[in-house]
This record gives structure tokens, C-alpha cells and sequence, in this order.
């Protein structure tokens, strides 16, 4: 049986729509639901959040970077095992690509596809009446959609919420409650997005302080009525395959950023992940076939990587007869040195030739589709892939040419951007952060 659903969206980033469905979500199982998660659009930080505050997997739904098979398969498994999905956006609800009709990576598309209704969050900071114009034009955009009310987000004072509410009626917007402005609900950042779960100071007290908001502000039962429409369930499109079978992965609070639906095909395939340490100075385990770096915060550090000397050596003794592969900040800690954000240049692996800096920070983002040059860890020469980068570091050494390249890439629009990543004998490695194969 699948699921109702709803999305919890914004007109706009920094709305509170994390805060809000952490809240939500939280409130909903101490009430005994079993509620499931997911992430629309490309985002490794806040499944992990979603984790926490349910106690199940969240995945990612991405209708740009997903064949609509794979959608449905990740849709259909997250509401076959919960009484409810709470779906949280990014961006605003129509951000996306320029791309063919429900295949933009705007939240809204996933909301038509499986019918969910939407729930706007709505910063009324700054605002009265007029926020329901900004909420209603969300309501006459997309006749696809339907958006079942709205929350209010960092309301002022009792008189601010009526004035708002004033509005919300006139426009015909329900109101499912209100959160007020204050410190208590905001989570700490750092540059790529939220301090990752894991490392967020009394999560626990944090998740249950939201719950509690969202009891005493928010009409959880109408809330609950409002949730809708169903997710397939059963069949779909099988992810990319495993690049061993005995996987040794990277994992701690410099290397995090693994998606759960990669983790969750590759176990399907019957691969067996076993992860190491690199900052608490282990060595990829010798009885593994293949070795992944995620991506994470090695610029963060880079210092206790380079001091890591048994996770040096190990690595490349590793590297000398098995594929090894890095994403983004696995990628950086392959090359030949990490500059920090003070200047300091650490040596890292030397696996393969290219060095990076986070003192010359410049933000690339956007989705890659890529064409891989040669045979690695990511499959044969030719296949196509789909995935993104988000990155503050720059290259300082010269950009790969095709005979070590590891893929060719094109953005979101088709625009040939050239080479990206590096590959070398049995090690490859790229800011390529992969998400699915290509259709």
C-alpha cells in the first residue's frame, strides 16, 4: 500500500522549509507514525537530518538527474513503509533547469508525479498582508499543483500573526499554524549547507525542542487529512551499478557525502560496504576489491589527513592493484596537495596529478552530465552519467587533457564544458558528484 504524501516547499531558499519539516516530522512519530523522508533535488546534508528525526531512510528525488523509473522505484519504496512521506524542497518551488516538461529538478515536479500537495513555508519576516500575494502567485503558477495552506515561519508577535492570517484569508489560504522567530530554531551552517547531523551539538534535545514547536503551533491533524496522492510501488529501474563487491568507503566527519539511494542499490546488488576512518588514521581494509572517497570536508582537515600515515600508505599500496574512486573532496585528497583556507599547503595522496585550494574559494554548482573517457571505477568508456557538482575549491594545477580525463561534461542546458576529474591506471577521481545513469 503506498503512502499519502505532501511536500513542504518555498517560494524561496532560506524560508525555513528544513527547520519546518524537521519539526514536522519529529511531532508526527512521537504521535507513533512511521513516517518517511526524502529530499527533492540534489542535497547529501539534510536526508541524514530526516534520518535522525524519523528513525527511517530518506532519499533523494531528482527529476532532472533521475530517469522517471528510478523516481518511481525510490518514491514507491518510501511509501510503501510509512504511514506518511513528508518530501521537503530546494530552492523555491519552481526552481529549476530549462529542461524537457516535468524533467526541470524543480520540486514541483515531483509533487505532480506522485500527486502530493503542497505546503508552502512562508517567511513572514519583513511582511504582513503582502506575504499572501507571494503565497497565492505560487498557487495560480502551476496548475498541476495542488497547495493545500501554508506555515507561518519567524512570525514576530501575536498582532504580526493576525495581520498575516488577514491576508492568508483573504486570498482563500489555509493556515496549518505558525513558528515564531527565534534563536532555538535555527540549525548551525558552515559553507556546503547545515553542520552535517552527525556533527550537530545535541541533535537529539534540538529534534524534540522542534517537536514541540510544532505541537504547540501547527494543526498536525489537519495536516495529516491533507497529506494525498500515491507513489508506485514494486518494479523500476535498477541504480548504478556497484564498482565492487567488497566496497571499503571512507567515513567519518571529513568524508560524509554518500546519497542513501546509491548506498541502498549498491547493497541490493549484493555489494558489501565496509567503511574506514581516514581520520582516525585506518587504512582501507585489505580484503575489499574497491575503494570509495566520498566527497565531504577534507579542506577541513587537511592537516590531521596529511599526518595520517598509515591511511597514506595504506591507500596507496591499496591504489597499486585495486580501483580506488573520489568525489569532490575524496578527488581532492587523491591529488597532490590541499591548500587550506590559511594558506597552508598539505601533500595528500599523489595518486593522482592534480592540486586543489580552499584559500582561492570560488562556488561552482549545477548539474553535470557526463561521458566517461576511459574504463574506472564508474564504468566503461562511453557511458553516460548524470550527477552534479557544489564545490568551493579551485584547481591550481593544469586541467586534464583527454588522454587522462575522466569524463567529458555538458551543464544542465547542453553546454559542452569540456574535461573534468583525472584517471590513472586503477584510480579516477572527479568534483562529480553522481546521482544516476544516464537515460
Amino acid at each position: 500500500m503506498s503512502a499519502p504524501g505532501l511536500l513542504i516547499a518555498a517560494p524561496r531558499s532560506g524560508s525555513g522549509k528544513t527547520t519546518v519539516t524537521l519539526a514536522l516530522m519529529r511531532a508526527l512519530r512521537r504521535r507513533g507514525m512511521r513516517v518517511r523522508g526524502a529530499k527533492c533535488g540534489p542535497d547529501y546534508i539534510d536526508p541524514a537530518f530526516h534520518r535522525a528525526a524519523t528513525g527511517e531512510p530518506s532519499f533523494n528525488l531528482d527529476s532532472f538527474a533521475m530517469a522517471p523509473a528510478l523516481l518511481d522505484t525510490l518514491a514507491g519504496a518510501s511509501a510503501a513503509e510509512a504511514d506518511i512521506v513528508l518530501a521537503e524542497g530546494s530552492m523555491g518551488l519552481f526552481d529549476g533547469v530549462r529542461a524537457a516538461e516535468n524533467r526541470s529538478g524543480a520540486n514541483a515536479d515531483i509533487a505532480a508525479r506522485y500527486g502530493w500537495p503542497v505546503v508552502l513555508v512562508i517567511d513572514v519576516s519583513g511582511a504582513a498582508q503582502s506575504a499572501a500575494a507571494v503565497a497565492l502567485g505560487c498557487t495560480l503558477y502551476d496548475p498541476r499543483l495542488t497547495i493545500a495552506g501554508v506555515i507561518l515561519n519567524k512570525v514576530a508577535s501575536p498582532r504580526h500573526r493576525r495581520l498575516v492570517e488577514a491576508g492568508m484569508e483573504r486570498a482563500g489560504l489555509k493556515v496549518f499554524g505558525a513558528l515564531s522567530r527565534e534563536a532555538g530554531l535555527v540549525l548551525p551552517e558552515r559553507h556546503l549547507g547545515l553542520v552535517q547531523a552527525g556533527e550537530t551539538a545535541d541533535l537529539a534535545a534540538r529534534l524534540e525542542h522542534l517537536a514541540g514547536l510544532a505541537e504547540a503551533g501547527i494543526d498536525l491533524d489537519a495536516l495529516v487529512a491533507a497529506a494525498s496522492g500515491t507513489a508506485p510501488t514494486g518494479g523500476g529501474r535498477p541504480l548504478v551499478p556497484p564498482p565492487g563487491q567488497r566496497i571499503a568507503i571512507a567515513q567519518d566527519e571529513a568524508f560524509s557525502f554518500v546519497y542513501p539511494h546509491m548506498e541502498a542499490g549498491w547493497r541490493e546488488a549484493g555489494a558489501v560496504l565496509v567503511p574506514f576512518s581516514p581520520l582516525a588514521d585506518e587504512a582501507p581494509p585489505e580484503d575489499c576489491d574497491c575503494c570509495w572517497l566520498p566527497g565531504g570536508y577534507p579542506e577541513l582537515h587537511a592537516g590531521r589527513i596529511a599526518a595520517a600515515s598509515r591511511f597514506v600508505d595504506g591507500m596507496r599500496a591499496f591504489a597499486r592493484t585495486r580501483p580506488v574512486h573520489g568525489e569532490c573532496g575524496g578527488y581532492m585528497v587523491l591529488g597532490e596537495s590541499l591548500e587550506d583556507a590559511d594558506g597552508a599547503v598539505h601533500p595528500m595522496l599523489d595518486l593522482l596529478p592534480v592540486a586543489t585550494s580552499y584559500r582561492r574559494r570560488k562556488l561552482h554548482l549545477g548539474y553535470r552530465v557526463a561521458r566517461l573517457a576511459g574504463d574506472c571505477a564508474l564504468g566503461r568508456s562511453g557511458t553516460d552519467l548524470v550527477g552534479h557538482e557544489f564545490h568551493y575549491a579551485s584547481v591550481t594545477s593544469d586541467p586534464p587533457d583527454e588522454r587522462i580525463a575522466l569524463a567529458r561534461i555538458n551543464d544542465a542546458e547542453g553546454v559542452d564544458l569540456g574535461f573534468t576529474g583525472h584517471r590513472l591506471g586503477p584510480v579516477s577521481g572527479s568534483f562529480f558528484h553522481l546521482i544516476a545513469a544516464g537515460d
